[in-house]
Parts: C-alpha cells; sequence; structure tokens
C-alpha cells in the first residue's frame, strides 16, 4: 500500500476503534444502572434489541446515500448520531427516552458502519482489500475489548459518567473526522444507477432486490453469523455461572482473551490466507472451525475447556467478518454503499433475532442455544459449498 493508502486507512480504524470502544464504555455498568432506575432484564434485552432493529431498518437507506453522497459525510453523520445518542442517555433516567437514544445510536451506526467499509474499498485495490477491511475490523475488536474496560474503572468515580465520557469521546471523533478525514469516491462508482434503484423502494424492497444480488449467499452467512455469536455472547454469561460457578471476573477475562484474540488474527492472520486460499474457501474453511467450536461447547466440563472452546469460536468469526466484508464488496458492481448497507442489514437482523431467541431457548435448555448455533453454520456451511460449485460451473460455462 502506498503512504497515502497507510494514511486513510489508520484514520478509518481510529474511527472505527473510537466509535465502538465509546459505545462499549456503558457495557459493565448497563446492568447496574438499569437496576438503579428500577428496570431489569427486559430492559436490558430492549436496548440491545432497539439498536439493532434501528440500525436494520435504517442501513439499506444509509448505504443508497453513501453511493449518492459520498462516504464522508455519512462517517460524521454516523458518528454525530451515536454521540447524541450517549448526551441524551446520560441527560435522562426516563426509560422512554433511553430507548429513543437507542434508536439514535442504532441509526448512527447504520450510517457509520458500511460507509467506512465502503471507503475501504475505494481506496484499495481487489488484491489490497482484505488487507484494509482486516484493519479496520480489528480496530473494532480493539474498540471492544478496551471500551468496557475503561467503562469499569470509569464506575468507579459515578454510575452516569461513562456515559458521559462516552459523549464526549464520541464527540472528539466527529472533530477528528471533519478534519482529517478527506472524501474519496470510488472509481466505479455510480450514484445515478443507485439514486434510480433504490429512490422508490420500501426497505422490505431492498432486502428482496439483495436476494438477486450476486452477493447474496455471504449476506446470508453475515445473517447467520451475527445470530449465532450474539445468541452465543447474550447466555454465555448465565451459561458460565450455572454450569461452572464463575465470577463475574472470570467472565470478564474471557471477554477480553477473545477480543485479544480477534485484534491478533485480524491484524496478523486475514489477509495471508487469503491472498493464499481466496475468500470463498476461507468461508467454508472457518464456517466449519466455527461450528465445531458450538459442537465442543456442548462437551465442555470445565471453565478452562469452555474457554477454550470459545476461543476457537471467536478465532473463527474474527476471521468470517472481514473476508465477507471484502468479498460482498468485491461483488458489489456500482454502489458499494448499497451493498454494505445491505450486510449491516443482515446483521442487524441476526443480531435482533439471535439474542431474543435464545434467551427463550436458554429457558427450556441451558445448551439449546448452542445446539441451535450449531445445526444453523452446519446449513449454512453445505449452502455455501453449493454456491461455490455453482459459482465454478458458471465461470467454466463462460470460458
Amino acid at each position: 500500500m502506498s503512504p497515502d493508502q497507510k494514511k486513510k486507512i489508520f484514520i478509518l480504524m481510529i474511527n472505527m476503534f473510537i466509535a465502538i470502544a465509546s459505545f462499549g464504555i456503558v457495557i459493565p455498568i448497563l446492568p447496574s444502572y438499569l437496576e438503579s432506575i428500577n428496570q431489569g432484564g427486559m430492559a436490558a434485552g430492549l436496548m440491545i434489541a432497539i439498536f439493532a432493529a434501528a440500525q436494520f431498518v435504517f442501513s439499506p437507506i444509509a448505504g443508497k446515500w453513501a453511493d449518492q453522497y459520498g462516504r464522508r459525510k455519512m462517517i460524521i453523520y454516523g458518528l454525530l448520531g451515536l454521540t447524541i445518542s450517549m448526551f441524551v442517555f446520560y441527560a435522562s433516567d426516563a426509560i422512554w427516552v433511553l430507548y429513543l437514544s437507542r434508536v439514535i445510536g442504532g441509526v448512527g451506526a447504520a450510517m457509520l458502519i458500511p460507509a467506512i467499509f465502503a471507503y475501504i474499498a475505494d481506496i484499495t485495490t481487489f488484491d489490497q482489500r482484505a488487507k484494509g477491511t482486516s484493519l479496520v475490523s480489528a480496530a473494532m475488536s480493539l474498540g471492544i475489548v478496551v471500551g468496557p474496560g475503561i467503562g469499569g474503572f470509569l464506575a468507579d468515580y459515578g454510575l452516569k459518567l461513562p456515559f458521559l465520557v462516552s459523549a464526549l469521546v464520541s464527540l472528539g471523533a466527529v472533530l477528528f473526522s471533519v478534519i482529517w478525514l478527506k472524501e474519496q469516491d470510488a472509481t466505479d462508482a455510480n450514484p445515478v444507477l443507485a439514486a434510480t434503484l433504490t429512490d422508490e423502494e420500501s426497505m422490505f424492497t431492498k432486502i428482496g432486490r439483495s436476494t438477486k444480488m450476486p452477493y447474496f449467499i455471504p449476506l446470508i452467512i453475515t445473517l447467520v453469523m451475527s445470530f449465532g455469536l450474539l445468541a452465543y455472547e447474550s447466555v454465555v454469561g448465565l451459561y458460565l455461572d450455572n454450569q461452572f460457578n464463575s465470577t463475574a471476573k472470570d467472565i470478564a477475562f474471557m471477554i477480553t482473551a477473545t477480543g485479544v484474540v480477534s485484534v491478533i488474527v485480524q491484524l496478523f492472520i486475514v489477509d495471508r490466507i487469503v491472498r493464499r486460499y481466496g475468500e470463498v474457501a476461507i468461508l467454508v474453511s472457518f464456517l466449519g472451525v466455527a461450528a465445531f467450536g458450538f459442537l465442543m461447547s456442548l462437551f465442555a466440563g470445565s471453565y478452562v475447556m469452555f474457554f477454550a472452546v470459545s476461543l476457537i469460536i471467536f478465532m473463527a468469526t474474527s476471521i468470517l467478518r472481514p473476508v465477507l466484508n471484502t468479498l460482498i464488496s468485491k461483488m458489489a458492481d456500482g454502489e458499494v454503499g448499497f451493498a454494505m448497507g445491505m450486510n449491516n442489514a443482515y446483521m442487524s437482523i441476526g443480531n435482533v433475532i439471535g439474542p431474543l431467541l435464545a434467551g427463550v431457548l436458554y429457558d427450556i435448555n441451558i445448551i439449546y442455544p448452542f445446539i441451535l448455533g450449531l445445526i444453523m453454520l452446519i446449513i449454512t456451511m453445505f449452502i455455501t459449498v453449493a454456491w461455490q460449485r455453482s459459482r465454478a460451473v458458471k465461470a467454466s460455462e463462460a470460458l
């Protein structure tokens, strides 16, 4: 990569890190805060679901706007939405206001994330794209690790202080982007095409149109992966407590360790294996690895074994996430912003359904969420293999 490319990617990494870390700051204290305002588990679940639902509804629109009006504007507006969300959350204890803040935050995330990955697609070649997306994904993973740690430290000085700090950090990211981020339109972007295709479409029409796109199967993999991962994360704390009497410190250590593994994998491994084996082969292989992790979780008889299994699962998904982003951006002809918006929308569907269904299944039997994740990953792996063979046949017929 050229020095100019590296500079732009570094700016995007900082933006992603600040956005994710500022959101992660509030995670450790959210249960205690909700308890302090006489709210319980339902409110905590709705906080996740409302954010993801808003992100799902707005992602296709934000993706279209990224194609029409430019990535830089969507990144700045997305960061601004996250900033306003945190200020609103800090300013009130009324539960309906808190839910409103989550809607604003979900819209902000819908603007930000597709625009960042579309920007990466703009400034990299096909060969460089896996490295660019893996670097930004690593920044995201690092934010997931660092944010909760900062939040836990700040909570000792006041239960609402993390919300204020999160808002101020996000505001700093807005100013940083305004000053340092320059617009870079894709050489193959077609704003007129994007406007023609999406101006009169409803969100569900956009979803329907995405089923006919060449990147539809990668979108399905995104949905399944986010479904399984969020379902897993939403019950893992309860499972560890129930099965192994794990402490909060044990759970926090596991989350931190998996986050560190994600950063290392995305910084040093993803680009190398993609260059050697290609995106589709990596998808099939690591869907299998993730499925193996879910299978082993059913037989984990101790905290240490479950810890090791979790590392396998998170390692696999850390590779799958940037590879999917890379593949979708490569297959999006002239409307990368729309494609990445749809990617975000499918991810949000999984983020809404996964935790809700996992909670219901967990109440029936604590291993059912893991069995469901295993079944869905196996089905998706076979779909991916069939898709790969279909593409190979079409390629040979074209020759």
